[in-house]
């Protein structure tokens, strides 16, 4: 194609694109199985998309030294991938103008076909970080499985094998932020420094001595009001020892240590928000959370939009239908993120701030 013949439908292709909405038979595709072939199509343009743009932002933070210009070009990317799942959860309403009986006219054309087999759900899935043991706490076995099975038998099978196994196989997203995170310096020291356990153990130990602090004067008013003391005392007791739990990674069999730091820097992060050079930290941690806030609802609104249409029945691919989606919404991928939230002070009670000037700009140049 040379530059003079280019033109708006050849540089889309769309005299392929416009042949592919033929389904199963070309003579006999009806309005509304063209609306539901259009729509999922477009869905998995959108995956296509995502994908992409997730493998960019996690080579970016995998790096060994994140230069600080590098996450607002990740945000900037994250937030085209919210935009993406915040129209993906749109579409639900454009599927649902098909009514029951419409479907059921053409689904058994759909033989076993089902969107359990978006394979490239999977590598979404895989690259943001998703693991086995997330699936199993909602009693579900590995999907990915289900479609390396399935893709034996189809000719378009031995590259959807290759792109499963290259996104279970490669460094997640959740990782590189895992990664950099690990790396946050604590009052100003770094992962690397001799005495960096002993400044972030002290980090922590004060901070929650100041949530037992914030608590007493929350369990004076709540007494003040009429409230029963001993019984508030056991509860805010019982929250100060999963706060601890927590940061001290007490729930964690391999790596305690690791995951300790990270979570504390999840929370020096949060804590300090407002210093200059935490700021965009800050964000990122944000947009990944609305990230995983826009999937969730993206997996509620394709739940309610398939009772919707089928009920209660079984999925076409033989899975639980609306029961499997309705669980999946209970996925976390970065779940010390969320948890972080219920831990922070308000900004008067925080531990006092070590080596502050380290979080402020530069002010002057230096040769």
């Amino acid at each position: 194609m040379t530059k003079e013949n280019i033109t708006y439908w050849n540089y889309l292709e769309l005299e392929q694109l416009l042949a592919l909405q033929n389904g199963i038979d070309d003579e006999n595709v009806s309005e509304d199985e063209l609306h539901f072939i259009i729509v999922h199509q477009v869905f998995e343009l959108w995956f296509k998309l995502m994908i992409r743009e997730l493998r960019l932002v996690r080579d970016a933070m995998a790096k060994q030294f994140v230069k600080e210009e590098t996450i607002p070009f990740v945000v900037h990317h994250l937030k085209r991938v919210n935009t993406i799942l915040q129209l993906s959860a749109k579409h639900f309403d454009l599927m649902e103008t098909l009514t029951p009986q419409d479907f059921l006219e053409f689904r058994a054309k759909l033989g076993t076909a089902s969107g359990f087999q978006s394979f490239q759900l999977r590598e979404i899935e895989f690259i943001l970080g998703l693991d086995q043991e997330q699936r199993n706490a909602q009693g579900h076995g590995d999907p990915a499985a289900y479609i390396m099975n399935t893709a034996e038998s189809t000719g378009f099978g031995a590259e959807i094998r290759d792109r499963i196994n290259k996104a279970r196989n490669e460094k997640s997203l959740r990782d590189s932020i895992h990664n950099w995170l690990y790396r946050t310096p604590i009052h100003g020291s770094r992962q690397t420094d001799a005495d960096d356990k002993e400044v972030v153990a002290g980090f922590v130990d004060d901070y929650i001595a100041k949530m037992h602090q914030v608590n007493e004067l929350q369990i004076d008013k709540l007494v003040a009001d009429g409230g029963n003391e001993e019984q508030l005392r056991q509860q805010f007791a019982k929250t100060e020892e999963q706060a601890a739990s927590f940061l001290h990674a007490k729930d964690i069999k391999d790596n305690r240590e690791r995951v300790a730091r990270i979570r504390a820097a999840i929370l020096f992060i949060e804590s300090y928000r407002k210093l200059p050079l935490l700021a965009w930290p800050r964000l990122l941690i944000d947009t990944i959370v609305e990230m995983e806030e826009h999937m969730t609802d993206f997996r509620f609104q394709h739940a309610r939009m398939v009772e919707r249409i089928i009920g209660r029945r079984v999925g076409t691919g033989g899975s639980a239908g609306v029961n499997y989606l309705d669980e999946t919404t209970q996925y976390r991928i970065f779940p010390e993120l969320w948890a972080v939230r219920t831990l922070l002070l308000p900004r008067d009670y925080l531990p006092e701030l070590q080596n502050k000037e380290l979080y402020h700009f530069a002010t002057e140049f230096q040769e």
